[in-house]
């Protein structure tokens, strides 16, 4: 069992973001892609080896659980499966689901923070996912995998710059300025009712799916705690990776120096 979670010019403005997926999107979709194929490839035993060395367990933490030394990797291990977990899957339709998610939410984000903070952001969300899913489930042999905790990261991020202007930077030619402009502060960005009602509808499904444990998706069930640490950590922590600072006093903004 997994737990897994103008005239022409402007026309083709318009169309341009659409065509051009950001290469670190490429790339982390290629990573997932050929990860989830090399353990469809390996024999069973390499495959449970695969999970136990960076699938995310919270019973590693647990030394009255496991003693040291049952689980590979040590101490290293200890760190990189808060981040390694991301990059395995429970099956095809479970890495491509989150792919199509991760096309739509992290490119914008993608655009904006510049490939070394959109990675960072990418690492960050999924630990604080992992951590999440680790105090609701101590000591749970059960290994958690997906970057679903990630991907609702880019979802909660996206909505503090892309929900600007009632909302408007959704459409279709408008989406490319938001990317650039200063994202307003949070309270602001929870007053606005299509805000609102995008997070209700997401954590309500989100419960919805990790209650039910719906069939067909995934080999397990949907660690949905991740999926809302996560989510929570991309709101809070936006601005700690943002580049782009609004002047104090101006509408006008400063895109800081990219790391």
């Amino acid at each position: 069992m997994i737990r897994v979670l103008e005239p022409p010019r402007l026309a083709a403005h318009r169309r341009e973001p659409l065509l051009n997926v950001p290469p670190v999107i490429t790339v982390l979709a290629a990573a997932m892609l050929l990860i989830q194929l090399v353990r469809d490839w390996v024999d069973v035993e390499t495959g449970i080896e695969i999970l136990a060395l960076f699938a995310f367990i919270p019973a590693r933490y647990d030394p009255s659980v496991l003693a040291d030394g049952v689980l590979p990797g040590g101490v290293a291990a200890d760190a990189w499966t808060f981040i390694t977990y991301a990059f395995l899957h429970g099956g095809w339709a479970h890495v491509g689901l989150n792919l199509l998610w991760m096309l739509a939410f992290g490119t914008p984000v993608a655009r904006r923070f510049g490939v070394l903070r959109f990675l960072s952001f990418f690492a960050f969300t999924a630990a604080a996912g992992a951590g999440l899913h680790l105090v609701t489930h101590e000591g749970e042999l059960v290994p958690m995998i997906g970057a679903s905790a990630a991907v609702s990261g880019f979802m909660a991020a996206a909505l503090r710059f892309m929900f600007a202007d009632g909302g408007r930077a959704w459409r279709p030619g408008v989406a490319e300025q938001a990317v650039h402009a200063p994202a307003p502060p949070l309270m602001d960005v929870m007053r606005d009712r299509r805000v609102i009602g995008f997070v209700v509808v997401w954590f309500v499904i989100n419960l919805a799916f990790g209650l039910g444990e719906p069939a067909g998706l995934v080999d397990g069930s949907i660690a949905w705690q991740a999926h809302m640490g996560g989510f929570l950590a991309g709101l809070l922590a936006f601005p700690l990776f943002d580049p782009i600072r609004r002047r104090p006093g101006s509408d006008s903004y400063s895109r800081t120096s990219r790391f």
